[in-house]
């Protein structure tokens, strides 16, 4: 006997729940409850955006398909990218799947009820990319993997390879009063370079905790939960909405960027090295290999390399590499005032 509804086309969602994401307005349609706590967990409690724009909207709709006959033993297995028919789709297997349509401003997010098991992946590899995604390509951002640090609205990149410090940075930088954005996904609109990003969660290295003193700072990361990327690295994952430290309730205007590396310096006046305009472009290219094939590259490329880019070395406490942000921005708003 056929089937009535062979696509789910009549599926009910009856819960639902509205969320402010870098300056949009996403709405969630689930078919169970369940498949609501990563979005919650994700994006619940996110500062206000205060930027006062119009909010785009966008929509996705959450399917929990039946329990798989083969059970997940270590991980799930990788998220495998695939395009065509105007789609975008990211791909765990045939039950653990998201599919974007940007054009229209939707996705579709199918998990099965074994996947549940996996709440990290669920949320960072499915729901996690289907929100991205829509909102880089719905709102011409361009997706960075890098960090963003800021004072009184001005901000500056933290790029730089994996391991280099980034995240180690961004944390310092936060501690220090610094206006946080993110430090692993920075969305830049390449018209007016301005930064935002999803100020939920710091991970970081047990290595990191090393340059912070005994006390509540230290107690709320090692008392955090631990994730591990596919990599192997396994991080601390901080949840900045229960801790100190002050995360940008609105856009950022981009002064400049720093590579961070991971050599050492004794003299701070050693730490910032300026970049030639070539330079800037050719590193850009090497450290943003997906973002440099999307639409608005050239055009952030050319406004950034006229802006304060420099290398980064580390000074022997993260708190000098913040001194020398600090000095970037200042520098950087003096000379454009």
């Amino acid at each position: 006997m056929a089937q009535i509804d062979p696509f789910f086309e009549r599926s009910p969602y009856p819960f639902a729940m509205v969320k402010t994401i870098l300056g949009a307005q996403f709405r969630f349609d689930s078919t169970h409850a369940a498949l609501l706590e990563p979005v919650e967990a994700a994006y619940g409690g996110l500062p206000r955006d205060l930027s006062g724009t119009p909010l785009p909207n966008f929509h996705v709709e959450l399917r929990l398909a039946p329990r798989r006959l083969t059970t997940v033993r270590d991980e799930p297995p990788p998220l495998i990218t695939q395009s065509g028919a105007g789609l975008l789709c990211g791909i765990m297997d045939a039950s653990n799947y998201a599919i974007v349509d940007h054009a229209r401003q939707r996705a579709l997010v199918v998990v099965s009820e074994d996947m549940l098991d996996w709440p990290y992946h669920v949320r960072y590899e499915l729901v996690e990319f289907a929100v991205f995604v829509l909102a880089a390509r719905g709102m011409d951002l361009l997706p960075l993997h890098g960090a963003c640090l800021g004072l009184d609205g001005r901000g500056v990149l933290l790029l730089g390879a994996s391991g280099a410090g980034k995240s180690t940075l961004a944390l310092h930088g936060l501690l220090g009063g610094m206006d946080f954005v993110a430090e692993d996904a920075i969305f830049v609109d390449p018209r007016s370079m301005e930064a935002r990003g999803v100020g939920n969660f710091l991970h970081v290295r047990e290595d990191a905790l090393r340059f912070i003193d005994d006390g509540p700072m230290r107690q709320w990361i090692e008392q955090s939960p631990t994730i591990r990327r596919r990599s192997g690295v396994e991080k601390f994952e901080a949840d900045l909405r229960h801790g100190d430290g002050h995360v940008a309730t609105a856009p950022l205007a981009l002064m400049g960027a720093v590579f961070v590396s991971a050599e050492v310096v004794d003299d701070a006046a050693d730490m910032l090295i300026p970049l030639e305009h070539d330079e800037i472009a050719a590193r850009l290219l090497a450290d943003q290999p997906y973002a440099s094939g999307q639409a608005g590259w050239h055009r952030f490329v050319h406004q950034l390399a006229d802006m304060d880019v420099h290398l980064l070395r580390r000074g022997h406490h993260p708190r000098a590499s913040v001194d020398a942000l600090r000095r970037l921005l200042t520098s950087s708003h003096v000379a454009s005032a």
